[in-house]
């Protein structure tokens, strides 16, 4: 059932709305069942998750029996921002993953906060779906902080996913979604995948069937569990961040997701006008190559890569 969850209405005589498809086990009260939230769209230029949204909502409509609990799926919380291709709240240029937990008598952006922050609230899992922005590819993966990683760790593992990066929490995070739920009791998951304004096909269907396989440990879809691969699993020191020194244009030496040992070449950053080499940059430690950089112009001080290194 597709219902609006939010509806504010907008200076221009216009209302921003925030739409949800609700599934739920006919057989039993609402009161009785498990409520999980599927949220995407945060940011106006991440879409892998909305193709995860189509994925279960499309094998949803076709095995009703098999649902045990509530399932709310939520494919665009900025509309705004998707509608006009740009990640941040347009007009107000806000990033909303930076506002929560929102407040009802602030300006737009923190009045969608507040709505989302009550909306969610009280879900047995949300699970909270990211790609990177248009400048970097990452391999599908689970974030969660250290403080909430004891009882996060254990849904992160059901759904199959390559590689999860405990760290510490900093300031920043402390006004994302996942935080401001996490820290009412909310278990939520955030899961970063792809690249901006693109679909990665492979990542959205193995998320979506991973997140089939939570859903049925949890009790909310009566189907068999599946003992997926298990991720890889950092904590906090683990990650080595790889910057550029030089302005150009950096052209990759190595895939996505490979296993790297130390000083084995990443890639070079070239300067098209002279014809020469800037910087050949080489693996600081041996370990996975979990973030490589998509978009190809660069400046001194670019990220290039993140390594989940071994040998620390």
């Amino acid at each position: 059932m597709i219902v609006n969850s939010l509806n504010i209405e907008l200076p221009v005589g216009e209302n921003f709305r925030i739409r949800k498809n609700r599934y739920c086990c006919e057989d039993l009260n609402i009161e009785e069942q498990k409520r999980v939230s599927i949220v995407s769209g945060i940011h106006g230029d991440e879409l892998e998750g909305q193709y995860v949204c189509f994925l279960l909502s499309e094998w949803l409509n076709n095995n009703q029996d098999k649902i045990k609990g509530i399932i709310d799926i939520y494919p665009a919380m900025n509309s705004l921002g998707i509608d006009s291709i740009t990640r941040s709240i347009p007009f107000y240029n806000v990033d909303l993953n930076r506002v929560f937990p929102g407040n009802k008598e602030d300006f737009l952006p923190a009045q969608i906060a507040d709505a989302i922050v009550e909306e969610i609230s009280g879900s047995a899992v949300a699970i909270d779906i990211h790609s990177s922005n248009i400048f970097l590819r990452e391999i599908p993966q689970v974030r969660m902080s250290q403080q909430y990683s004891e009882e996060l760790l254990p849904l992160a593992k059901s759904l199959g996913i390559d590689f999860v990066w405990i760290h510490d929490a900093v300031t920043v995070l402390e006004a994302t979604f996942a935080h401001s739920l996490n820290s009412r009791g909310t278990k939520t998951l955030v899961v970063e995948m792809g690249v901006g304004m693109r679909v990665t096909t492979e990542y959205c269907i193995n998320l979506a069937n991973g997140i089939k396989n939570m859903l049925a440990q949890i009790g909310v879809l009566d189907i068999p569990t599946k003992e997926l691969k298990q991720p890889i699993i950092s904590q906090n020191g683990q990650v080595y961040y790889i910057n550029s020194d030089s302005a150009g244009l950096f052209i990759p030496s190595i895939e996505h997701c490979e296993y790297v040992k130390k000083g084995d070449l990443i890639g070079k950053i070239v300067a098209p006008i002279s014809g020469k080499i800037e910087q050949e940059i080489f693996s600081p430690a041996d370990g996975v190559l979990f973030t490589l950089r998509e978009y190809p112009i660069v400046y001194e001080g670019s990220l290039i890569a993140r390594i989940f290194g071994e040998n620390i």
